[in-house]
């Protein structure tokens, strides 16, 4: 975006990718725009985040009418009464089906109401909570009937479960009452120690048959309480009331057709909340609920011969399970297949919609908290897109999508999705904190008891009102700084037509953190390869994944979701490696060996690439530390520019040979200099004289003299042309606790300066011929401690006014070129400025300086490596092109220009930015024709 100002009015243009619509985000700049005025002349102290950017009618429709999908039904009712009038309504339907045995609503209510009024008996009153862990059975209906008859709400434990999550269940939840038949009770391993009724469900007297009459009892009472992964590894509980399940199974019939001739397939494990979703679909209406044995509802063939033959109209399946699907045989029955649980990619529906030709298949979405399903999309027959959208808000719900300080986002950003209405539970049992985190108030409601879901969904509308789910906020993963979506890198690779499924961790910690794929492929040549050059096209480096790891499918929970923790490591196969040939010789055995431990990889070759073995810029710096410490020097360009490990290595080898430097002929015996001991600068021997004088301790403390690199020349010409302060000064504050500290970090500074010779070196160029660099071989560091009153306002305040490098120079004819200022505050800490001049170092050598000074402050400086000579550098400059080539290059290329900058007052840089400013100016037309027609003669 672009701002011209008119003098009277200001113009702004912006360039806007097409598919993001310009006319909508210059209506949001608009819109901002003159919130800001209104709010600047009505409220000036007003915070910019509570300006309003979205028009009034885009608002309105994203917080209302998009939501006005609002179906009314009884308030009062408690779910187990909607089943009872459709037991009413057709006593002698079939209700249930487990193999060969049907139960007609009739007698399935009829088994319940026992059940119901024993557990009445046994002391269950509304709010009690009743454990089931009972096998996959009618009786696993039956029971949680049972439950929510006689007032209480069931909390559901499937005996597939880890029986460690068993436990941690059972223990929250403290039930007083434990239905469980022989597989139960075995996999929850009770000692007698545990107080808890147990009742067997099979052993029971007779009761009564007829519903039973809890007064006492109302919607706002719990029906159940389902457990969800917790972010800290235990479940937790959330608490759903009748009114909410009551909300659910009303909103079903207009969402998915369904009715009393439904055929419904309960698939998932009762232990999830799909389970209800599934059970309202066909009881609350008068259809047929088919329990699966696990033989057939894990075995694809047998679940897709069961769909068939049984005429099944409704099935809720995960998207991973049909994943093994595609080369199943087309079903004839008009089925509704409702993908629910996880992300669907397109390529998956278009693998199915030719197997169902006569049904219908269905996105659903909907979190626990909100009583399962929250929207829905009805694929159509046609499908070929490229984004399955999860629908809109189904009856009773409410979505806006709102920004980190819950406001609402334009039409098309991503955002955060909140669920409202109907079906918000109560909360988590037992975790006041956490629901009132994630369970806040409707700021849109008229009703001011209403709340909203933080789901931790990013979602986005599309312009038909849509949604489109992105991933989870915590799926969102900080790598090298940059914050990545691993749902987007999963989008683009699905969109490969080999790639059925993918899924993407961030695997590791720190700079080892890596992206790593798992994709559902056939194998084939060359996948990685392939994968990776699709995935590089479509989005930047840093979100490339570093391993790509071929599966023949998904390993998944008991509830048929992903399981993650399950996926294995990547091995040297999911790396885009080349034929394996061994390395050869000390440089490539040690590259090998380095490049195994930064990448965590076994085997490296002599043909691999370190970028496409999961190599990045942070690792390649670790990398060239790794080298140093063994000697050999290498740039990061350099690794960019050679990445294979053979031809990195004959770089290292010719490097090594072409960049020794000459030996330094000055000595400590050394009573006089020539220039003929210079090799590395070219000076006359009344240079050297003047040198020698002007240097502290003499020619006895010259360890070496020789030019400045080009960087330095271009430092040292801003400093001598400043006229105030000096461009090139960093100051870096800091506080000690006392002066025992304070002094131990100095002297940790000293050693440091005696380690390194640039720390030593001083700068002379006044009555030279050229400047010149000189290595002292003592240097004492210079501390200064000021005395300062509070009079003259906060002693830290004045430290740094007093040290401000706009203001301040130093003296770069004295080694080391490194200073501290210090003064004690008023609370006894001890502020200090350290002030280091560029010519010398940057941030890169002040954060070496940090390291060693660490080191050597815990009594490990024998550990340091031994430094570099900073004259090789300056031997590898003089190696390389002459200043005179330089010279020609410019005077040929600028032949034109006679007009210096210097006049101008454009002989400092602002080395941090901060002092920028932007105006302009009417150039002269004689002076704006010679640069324009300079322009166009240089292209």
């Amino acid at each position: 975006m672009s701002v011209d100002d008119f003098g009277t009015s200001l113009g702004l243009m912006s360039q806007i990718n097409h598919s993001v619509g310009a006319s909508r985000i210059c209506e949001y700049m608009q819109e901002s725009l003159q919130s800001l005025v209104e709010a600047l002349d009505r409220s000036s102290d007003m915070r910019v985040r509570d300006l309003g950017i979205l028009p009034a009618e885009e608002r309105e429709m994203l917080i209302q009418s998009w939501n006005s999908n609002i179906k009314t039904y009884s308030e009062n009712l408690c779910i187990h009464q909607l089943f009872e009038s459709q037991v009413e309504r057709s006593p002698d339907a079939i209700a249930l089906v487990f193999e060969d045995l049907q139960l007609s609503y009739y007698e399935l209510n009829a088994q319940a109401n026992g059940l119901a009024h024993h557990l009445i008996d046994l002391g269950v009153r509304p709010e009690s909570l009743v454990a089931i862990c009972v096998d996959r059975s009618p009786m696993m209906i039956i029971t949680l009937l049972a439950v929510m008859k006689a007032g209480g709400a069931y909390v559901p434990l499937d005996p597939s479960f880890a029986s460690e999550r068993l436990h941690d269940i059972f223990e929250d939840a403290s039930p007083s009452i434990l239905i469980a038949d022989e597989t139960g009770i075995a996999a929850l391993s009770l000692t007698d120690s545990e107080s808890v009724m147990i009742v067997d469900p099979y052993t029971l007297l007779e009761k009564s048959p007829v519903n039973p009459d809890v007064t006492d009892l109302t919607s706002h009472h719990l029906a159940y309480v389902i457990y969800t992964s917790g972010s800290t590894g235990k479940p937790k509980g959330v608490m759903i009331e009748h009114r909410n399940v009551v909300s659910l199974a009303m909103s079903l019939p207009p969402v998915f057709g369904n009715g009393p001739s439904s055929q419904v397939i309960q698939f998932f494990s009762f232990g999830f909340d799909a389970s209800v979703q599934e059970i309202c679909t066909a009881l609350i209406v008068g259809g047929s609920l088919h329990v699966l044995p696990n033989h057939i509802r894990l075995d694809q063939s047998r679940l897709w011969h069961y769909l068939e033959q049984r005429s099944i109209t409704h099935a809720t399946i995960t998207p991973t399970v049909l994943q093994h699907y595609k080369n199943m045989p087309p079903l004839n029955t008009p089925i509704n297949l409702i993908l629910a649980g996880e992300a669907v990619s397109p390529a998956l529906i278009k693998t199915l919609l030719p197997l169902i030709p006569n049904g219908w298949i269905y996105n659903g979405y909907g979190p626990t908290e909100t009583t399962v399903a929250a929207t829905a999309w009805k694929c159509p027959s046609d499908f070929d897109g490229e984004i399955a959208p999860i629908g809109r808000p189904n009856p009773d719900k409410k979505i806006y999508i709102l920004d980190q300080y819950r406001a609402p986002v334009p039409l098309g950003a991503i955002g955060e999705m909140y669920i409202a209405g109907a079906g918000v539970a109560r909360g988590y049992l037992n975790r006041p904190d956490l629901t009132d985190i994630t369970f806040v108030p409707d700021p849109f409601a008229d009703d001011t008891n209403s709340r909203m879901y933080k789901t931790g969904d990013l979602v986005r509308y599309l312009p038909d009102g849509n949604l489109v789910f992105i991933g989870r906020n915590d799926h969102q993963v900080k790598i090298r700084g940059f914050r990545i979506e691993l749902g987007e890198i999963e989008a683009r690779l699905s969109e490969h037509p080999i790639v059925r499924e993918a899924v993407v961790l961030a695997l590791g910690e720190g700079i080892e953190k890596r992206l790593v794929a798992y994709v559902i492929a056939e194998p084939a040549d060359g996948l990685v390869h392939t994968l990776r050059s699709h995935i590089s096209s479509k989005l930047p480096e840093f979100m490339v994944p570093a391993a790509i790891v071929r599966l023949d499918s998904l390993p998944l929970t008991s509830s048929g979701k992903l399981d993650r923790r399950a996926l294995p490591e990547p091995d040297i196969d999911s790396f885009v490696s080349q034929e394996y040939e061994s390395p050869q010789g000390e440089i490539e055995s040690s590259l090998a060996m380095i490049w195994s431990e930064l990448l965590r990889i076994n085997r490296v070759g002599r043909h691999d690439n370190f970028f496409m073995l999961g190599g990045h810029s942070l690792l390649a710096v670790q990398m060239i530390e790794r080298l140093r410490r063994i000697g050999l020097e290498i740039s990061v360009r350099t690794l960019f520019d050679t990445p294979t490990l053979s031809v990195l290595a004959q770089t290292l080898n010719k490097s090594e040979a072409d960049t020794e430097a000459p030996e330094n002929l000055i000595t400590r015996d050394t009573n006089k200099i020539t220039p003929e001991m210079l090799p590395l600068i070219d000076i006359n021997q009344d240079d050297i004289d003047s040198i020698v004088d002007h240097t502290e301790g003499g020619i006895s403390n010259i360890q070496d003299i020789y030019a400045l690199s080009p960087l330095q020349d271009g430092i040292l010409f801003h400093h001598v042309m400043a006229t105030r302060g000096d461009p090139y000064l960093i100051a870096i504050r800091m506080s000690f606790e006392s002066k025992d500290i304070l002094d131990r970090y100095l002297e940790a500074v000293q050693k440091v300066v005696n380690r390194h010779d640039i720390l030593r070196t001083a700068v002379m160029w006044e009555n030279l011929s050229t400047p010149a660099q000189v290595v002292l071989r003592h240097a004492t560091l210079s501390v200064t401690e000021l005395s300062l009153s509070l009079v003259d306002g906060p002693i830290e305040e004045q430290l740094m006014r007093l040290t401000d490098p706009q203001e301040h120079r130093i003296d770069l004819t004295q080694a080391p070129l490194v200073r501290f200022i210090t003064a004690q505050d008023s609370d006894g800490r001890w502020i200090v400025v350290e002030l280091m001049h560029h010519i010398i170092g940057d941030n890169t050598t002040a954060a070496l300086m940090m390291s060693e000074i660490q080191v050597l402050l815990k009594d490990q400086g024998q550990t340091l490596p031994e430094p570099k000579p900073f004259r090789n550098l300056i031997s590898q400059v003089k190696s390389g092109p002459g200043v005179e080539v330089h010279e020609q290059f410019f005077t040929k290329m600028l032949a034109e220009i006679d007009t210096p900058a210097l006049p101008y007052g454009f002989s400092e840089k602002h080395h941090d930015g901060s002092d920028v400013t932007e105006s302009n100016l009417t150039l002269p037309q004689s002076l704006n024709d010679r640069l324009r027609g300079h322009a166009r003669r240089m292209g």
